[in-house]
């Protein structure tokens, strides 16, 4: 450790109820949701954000659940590529975009009507609270230096 870097915190230990209450909210997002689109929704977002920690996770967690090497690798291009995703997955990866990169003019319209055609208005809000939570955790790894390769969810 340099003299320019410190220990940081152990966010699940600092603040066990914030950390409960957002595996909770990760938990109901997901519920109903095809595994194959939440691992791919994490991985975009994962990238958008450049955390390291959370795409390796996710790409790891995609390969046991049987996603493909090649749709893997085509998640960051996948405007080039749409031909390796079903329309209600290039929907929900646009939706991501959209919605974790807020900041560069908001959800359009024409972004969200796409989703809504492909998801039921219940499947659309845990859709983008899947989207939300993945933003948290991406931060929550990005702010506490969280190390690429490991998983707290297996370590205790």
């Amino acid at each position: 450790m340099t003299n320019n870097e410190m220990k940081r915190l152990d966010f699940a230990k600092s603040a066990p109820k914030a950390f409960k209450a957002l595996i909770g909210f990760d938990t109901a997002a997901r519920e109903g949701l095809d595994p194959a689109l939440v691992e791919l929704v994490q991985i975009r977002a994962s990238q958008l954000n450049g955390c390291a920690y959370c795409l390796h996770m996710h790409t790891t967690d995609a390969r046991k659940a049987g996603e493909s090497e090649e749709r893997l690798h085509m998640v960051q291009v996948w405007r080039e590529a749409r031909g390796f995703f079903t329309e209600a997955e290039l929907a929900a990866l646009e939706l991501t975009e959209a919605v974790t990169l807020v900041s560069h003019g908001g959800v359009p319209a024409d972004v969200y009507a796409r989703a809504a055609e492909h998801f039921a208005e219940p499947e659309l809000a845990r859709l983008l609270a899947l989207i939300f939570t993945i933003n948290t955790w991406n931060r929550i790894a990005l702010s506490t230096a969280k190390v690429p390769g490991t998983d707290e969810r297996t370590a205790a």
